[in-house]
């Protein structure tokens, strides 16, 4: 599958901790950069972090029902390779970033099962990892 970068600007109330936390516990690469914002390569996507007053949803988060689960709505992330993904659990769980879904097994058994995890960067913007160890099911219903 040959995917097409996305571009995804978030806004951040604290540059220099989400800056931190993008890099130094997600490990990405920094790009191009102001006092007021910062690329990074996430996975091949450009997510670029603004500098930029609390929002509402950094404030207190809407959540959805999904599995039994308080999902955060908006979040965003990326669909790690199984080992990828559990490996960034542990550096997770290191760093002591506290999960609002502690990282698990979604669907289990089912059409679309999938390991996934939610956390939020210093900023409130909440984040979601997921692996399949089937990527056909992606998208399957």
């Amino acid at each position: 599958m040959s995917l097409s970068p996305f571009h995804l600007a978030i806004p951040v109330y604290d540059i220099d901790a989400a800056r931190s936390f993008y890099r130094d516990v997600l490990n990405l690469e920094e790009g191009r950069a102001s006092t007021q914002w910062v690329d990074f390569d996430f996975y091949g996507h450009q997510v670029v972090i603004h500098e930029h007053p609390k929002t509402p949803s950094q404030e207190s988060a809407h959540t959805n029902v999904v599995d039994g689960h308080d999902v955060p709505a908006p979040h965003f992330g990326v669909v790690l390779p199984w080992a990828q993904w559990e490996d960034l659990a542990n550096r997770l769980k290191d760093n002591d970033i506290a999960f609002v879904i502690e990282p698990y097994v979604r669907f289990k058994g089912e059409v679309g099962e999938q390991a996934t995890m939610f956390f939020l960067d210093p900023c409130g913007n909440a984040l979601e990892f997921k692996a399949f160890k089937d990527m056909s099911q992606l998208f399957a219903k």
